[in-house]
C-alpha cells in the first residue's frame, strides 16, 4: 500500500518535527494574508493528494479557508511518556508570520541555527530586524496576546505542543504509613530503678572480654583508693576501644569497689548476719565468754553509730545500714529515696516484741502496706518467708516482709539511742554472742575500716542456639551497696560498648527496703547532697523514689546502651 508523499510512519521527536515543519513552511510560496495570520494559505505540495494534509503534529491554522478542507493527520506513535517535557514551551514567530511552540531549553540552539540561515538568505539588512530584536518582539507579542486572550487557539488534538507550566519543586511529605518501622528509633532507657536491697553477689556477662576488671596494677589500685577518699570522679568516653589499656577505667573500677564497715575482724565475715551461724562455726570468738571485751566492742560500736548519724544529719553521708543477727535497718538522709525533708529509717523484719519495745520508748513507727500490731493475723507465707525458714531453722511468722516499719523525723534520733541501749540487739548465746551489729556505709566514719569488694573474671562457653560461644564473665562478691551497683554498671557501659547483662543476688531480709514510705514527696530534688562523696549520677538516682515495691532487682541487661530489668 502506497503512502502519501510527505508522510512517514516512523515517529519523530518534537525537536526534529519542528525543524522539518520550519523548513517546509519556508519553502511554501504562500503566506498569511494578514499580520494576524488569518489569511488563506497555499494548497498542498504537488505530491500531496487533494484533501490530505502531510503529517504534521503542529496546529492547523485557518482550516476553514484551506482549499479542499485539509485534514490534520494525528501521530499514531505519540503517547504521554514520549510527549512529556518538563521544560516550558514558548511561541516563536518565523519570518513569514508562523507561530511555533518551542522548548525554552532549546531556544538557544534554534536561535543560533536561525541566525546562520538568516545570514545566508538575507539580501537587505534594513528590511529585517536583527535576530535578538525579533525574539524580543515575539516575546512581547506573546505576552500581549495572553493578556488580551487573543492567543492562537489549538485544537484538542494539538495537545502535544500545548504550553506547559514550569515545574514547582515542593517538599515531599511522607505519610505515617510511608515511614518504615526501622527508621523509628526505639526508646532508650539509660537508668534502672533504684534498688535499696543489699546484694551479696553480682555476675556480669558480656560478649566482650571483662578481664580488664581484675589484677589491677599497684599504681592503679592506689589511684582508685585516693580518688575515693577525695571524691574525685573522671569522665569516660561513650565507648572504649581497648578497656585493658585504659588506666582511667581501671582506676575508676577500683574506686567503685570501696565500702566502709565496722566492726572489722579479718578472720570473720560479718555480712550477712541473719542466719549466718554456719559461717561462725569453728571460728575463734574470744569475746563470747569475756564480758569486758564485749563491753569494749559495744562502746566502740556506739561511737561509730553516733558518728554515722551525725554525717547523715548533715547530708555528708546519704545512707547506711545496720545489720544485726535478727533484723536490718536502713537509715536514709533527708531527700534520699523521695523521703522529703526528714531522715527516715526502715526496719525489717520485726517482731511484736521489738515493735512494743520501740513504742514504749516513745518511738512512733508507721507500718507500711499491712495491718500489724498486737492482733496480727497469720497469712500464707510468701517466697521470702519460705527462704528465711530454709536458711534459719526457727523463724517465727513475725519475721515476714510485711513486718517492715518506718521511723521518720526526730524519732530516728530516739531510735539511735534505743539501739545503743537495747539488750536484745546483741545475741546472748550462740556463735554470734556478744558481737555488735555490722555497720555498712559508702563513706568513711569514725571507727570504720575500708574494705573492697572482690572481683574475679572468668571466660566460659555458653550454648546459644545450636552452638557454643565464648562469653566473658565478671563475678563481684561482698556487701554490695546501692551506690556501688550504680557506679559499677556505669563503668561497664563504655567498657562493654553498651552490651552486657548481670544476675543480682539479694540479701532476702532487705528486699522489702524498696517499699514506699508514708511521706514521699516529689520535691525531694531540692535537697543538696553534693557533698556526700558519691558520683553525681548516683546521687541523682538515689534521690528518686523506688518503684520496685516489696521486690528487688534480680536481673539487669543492657542492649545497645538501653536498660531492661527483672525483679
Amino acid at each position: 500500500m502506497s503512502q502519501p508523499d510527505g508522510y512517514s510512519p516512523s515517529f519523530k521527536r518534537p525537536a526534529e518535527i519542528m525543524r522539518m515543519r520550519r523548513k517546509r513552511t519556508r519553502s511554501d510560496a504562500s503566506v498569511f494574508s494578514s499580520p494576524s495570520g488569518r489569511g488563506s494559505t497555499a494548497g498542498q505540495s504537488d505530491s500531496s493528494p487533494a484533501g490530505v494534509r502531510p503529517f504534521s503534529p503542529g496546529p492547523l491554522f485557518n482550516t476553514q479557508s484551506r482549499p479542499g478542507g485539509g485534514i490534520k493527520r494525528r501521530n499514531p506513535f505519540a503517547n504521554i511518556e514520549n510527549t512529556y517535557s518538563p521544560s516550558k514551551k514558548c511561541l516563536i514567530y518565523n519570518e513569514d508570520g508562523h507561530a511555533e511552540a518551542v522548548d525554552r531549553c532549546k531556544r538557544k540552539k534554534l536561535t543560533e541555527k536561525e541566525g546562520e540561515e538568516e545570514m545566508s538568505t538575507k539580501t537587505d539588512c534594513n528590511a529585517a530586524l536583527p535576530l535578538s530584536a525579533r525574539l524580543t518582539e515575539a516575546e512581547k507579542h506573546e505576552h500581549q496576546d495572553v493578556n488580551s486572550k487573543k492567543c492562537l487557539s489549538f485544537s484538542e488534538d494539538d495537545s502535544l505542543f500545548e504550553e506547559e507550566e514550569e515545574d514547582v519543586v515542593s517538599p515531599l511529605i511522607k505519610s505515617p504509613q510511608a515511614i518504615a518501622p526501622a527508621s523509628i528509633a526505639p526508646p532508650v532507657c539509660t537508668v534502672f530503678p533504684t534498688d535499696w536491697s543489699l546484694k551479696t553477689r553480682l555476675l556480669f556477662t558480656s560478649p566482650l572480654t571483662l578481664s580488664w576488671a581484675e589484677n589491677p596494677k599497684a599504681q592503679e589500685e592506689a589511684t582508685g583508693l585516693s580518688q575515693h577518699l577525695r571524691a574525685h570522679f573522671i569522665t569516660l568516653p561513650h565507648s572504649l576501644q581497648d578497656p585493658r589499656s585504659c588506666s582511667e577505667l581501671r582506676c575508676a573500677f577500683q574506686q567503685s569497689l570501696v565500702y566502709w564497715q565496722h566492726p572489722s575482724l579479718p578472720w570473720l565475715s560479718l555480712f550477712p548476719r541473719i542466719n549466718a551461724e554456719r559461717s561462725f562455726t569453728g571460728k575463734c570468738t574470744p569475746w563470747a565468754q569475756d564480758r569486758a571485751l564485749q563491753q569494749s566492742l559495744m562502746s566502740e560500736w556506739s561511737v561509730s553509730l553516733s558518728s554515722l548519724y551525725s554525717l547523715l544529719k548533715t547530708k555528708l553521708c546519704p545512707y547506711f545500714y545496720l545489720c544485726s543477727y535478727q533484723f536490718s535497718v536502713l537509715f536514709r538522709a533527708a531527700g534520699v529515696g523521695g523521703s522529703g525533708s526528714s531522715i527516715t529509717a526502715l526496719i525489717s523484719p520485726t517482731t511484736r516484741g521489738l515493735r512494743e519495745s520501740m513504742k514504749a520508748e516513745g518511738i512512733e513507727c508507721s507500718e507500711l502496706k499491712e495491718e500489724i500490731g498486737v492482733q496480727d493475723k497469720i497469712k500464707k507465707p510468701d517466697s521470702n518467708t519460705i527462704q528465711l525458714k530454709k536458711e534459719g531453722q526457727t523463724v517465727s511468722l513475725d519475721h515476714k516482709p510485711e513486718s517492715v516499719v518506718c521511723v521518720e523525723g526526730t524519732h530516728t534520733f530516739t531510735l539511735i539511742n534505743f539501739l545503743i541501749n537495747c539488750k536484745s540487739l546483741v545475741a546472748a548465746a550462740g556463735p554470734q554472742a556478744g558481737l555488735p551489729p555490722t555497720l555498712l556505709a559508702p563513706n568513711a566514719f569514725r571507727g570504720a575500716t575500708m574494705h573492697t569488694l572482690k572481683a574475679r573474671s572468668v571466660n566460659v562457653k555458653s550454648q546459644i542456639g545450636g552452638s557454643y560461644q565464648d562469653i566473658s564473665s565478671l563475678e563481684i562478691t561482698g556487701p554490695i551497696l546501692p551506690s556501688s551497683l550504680h557506679t559499677i554498671t556505669n563503668l561497664l557501659r563504655p567498657a562493654q560498648k553498651g552490651n552486657f547483662s548481670s544476675a543480682l543476688y539479694t540479701h532476702t531480709p532487705t528486699a522489702v527496703m524498696n517499699t514506699h514510705t508514708t511521706e514521699q514527696q516529689s520535691s525531694a530534688g531540692s535537697s543538696d547532697l553534693s557533698a556526700c562523696g558519691l558520683h553525681p549520677a548516683s546521687i541523682q538516682q538515689l534521690m528518686q523514689p523506688s518503684t520496685l515495691g516489696k521486690t528487688a532487682l534480680s536481673h539487669i541487661s543492657m542492649i545497645n546502651y538501653s536498660y531492661t530489668w527483672r525483679s
